[in-house]
């Protein structure tokens, strides 16, 4: 500290020309007076006296949250490591084949259901957190929950508002180049809500044609809600699909979004993972035929089992060459079949020729049937 001082001294006098030692003094008081008097806290001081205070900006950048970025997918800073355990859709490639597929066949669809010349298209596809998704749903709005039924799971479809009233007006015979009525701050009627009803249903059966050549699903519709918290079909933390299209209807139209958890898509998580329909990830049928072939002329050891006892080890130990073991068997007992442990059948014992033979009786059992085809399997 002393040396600090004496430079600091030497600095303000080569400053005003060796003209007095006012200067100096001062500067050594308002040292002394920063550094609290070269207490403890002397290595928590800046030389220059100034700290560095981030603005609300640089603050925001950090945190890594923008308001006026919508895409979920460029995130920087703390969010981006928060979000980086979220599954990108880009690692599911065949779900842009069955959307693209999804939008070709709505285009069709909505034509014939609304007599209009109807356009579809694909905004985006993004993977987001389904707290997330609730939390920035435009009100008012209508959302139908579905069930996949083959997938055991459930979806989320929302119709904005734009489209609930286009979609109103053309099917009730409005006139074109006119905007729909809007009335904001009342809930929406019976006819508006199956009108939707009946456009979400048509919307589902397309979904259901564009899964259909990656596997069946049934997807029906469950509800319809207009407050996002009675819709939440997973936890707010989980990672889904979200998918953004656009329907025009010349002068008229909205937006659809299809939202679908990644719980919902995991019994199918293998074939989504294919980058082209039929993608068989190394298998060879020609090898699976063989083996299958080969499976069924494998020899088998089949045992007739006449009797069975329980001796204790000791006798079993104490066995002698010429002892006599008596079963409970006569030559009209039921001979028993078995494969390994599994019982196959029973029959009858007699003689063919020169050799002992079991006739069968019965046929194999449904469960013996199930219990060997599992072993095969394996």
């Amino acid at each position: 500290m002393a040396q600090w001082e004496a430079e600091l001294a030497a600095e303000a006098e080569a400053a005003t020309g060796g003209g007095g030692d006012g200067g100096a003094g001062d500067l050594a008081a308002e040292w002394e007076a920063m550094v609290g008097g070269g207490g403890g806290d002397a290595r928590m001081a800046s030389p220059t006296g100034a700290e560095r205070i981030l603005n609300q900006d640089e603050i925001d950048s950090l945190l890594g949250f923008d308001l006026s970025d919508d895409d979920y997918n460029e995130r920087s800073g703390i969010r981006a490591i928060i979000n980086s355990a979220m599954v990108s859709y880009e690692r599911l490639p065949m779900l842009e084949i069955v959307f693209d597929r999804l939008v070709r066949l709505m285009t069709t669809s909505l034509r014939n259901f609304t007599s209009d010349n109807v356009e579809v298209s694909l905004d985006n596809i993004s993977s987001i957190r389904f707290g997330d998704y609730l939390n920035s749903i435009p009100l008012p709005a209508i959302l139908a929950v579905f069930r996949a039924e083959e997938l055991d799971n459930y979806g989320l479809l929302t119709v904005d508002s734009n489209l609930i009233y286009s979609i109103v007006d053309v099917l009730l015979g409005g006139r074109r180049g006119t905007a729909a009525l809007r009335i904001e701050g009342r809930p929406y009627t019976t006819i508006e809500r199956v009108l939707v009803q009946r456009m979400v249903e048509v919307i589902l059966h397309d979904a259901k044609m564009a899964f259909e050549p990656l596997t069946p699903v049934n997807f029906n519709l469950d509800r319809l809600e207009t407050n996002p918290r009675f819709a939440a079909i997973a936890r707010p933390a989980n990672a889904a699909i979200l998918v953004k299209l656009r329907i025009d209807m010349e002068d008229r139209g909205g937006r659809v979004e299809l939202l679908l958890p990644y719980a919902t898509l995991e019994p199918i998580r293998k074939m989504l993972l294919q980058q082209f329909m039929g993608e068989k990830f190394g298998r060879d049928n020609i090898w699976e035929s063989h083996l299958a072939t080969e499976l069924w002329t494998t020899q088998m050891e089949v045992r007739a089992v006449l009797d069975e006892q329980q001796m204790p080890l000791s006798e079993v130990l104490n066995l002698k060459v010429g002892e006599t073991i008596v079963l409970n068997a006569t030559a009209d007992s039921p001979i028993e079949l078995r494969c390994g442990t599994i019982p196959l059948t029973n029959g009858k014992m007699g003689r063919k020729g020169h050799n002992i033979a079991v006739r069968v009786d019965h046929p194999l059992a449904a469960s013996t049937k199930r219990r060997l085809t599992q072993i095969r399997k394996k």
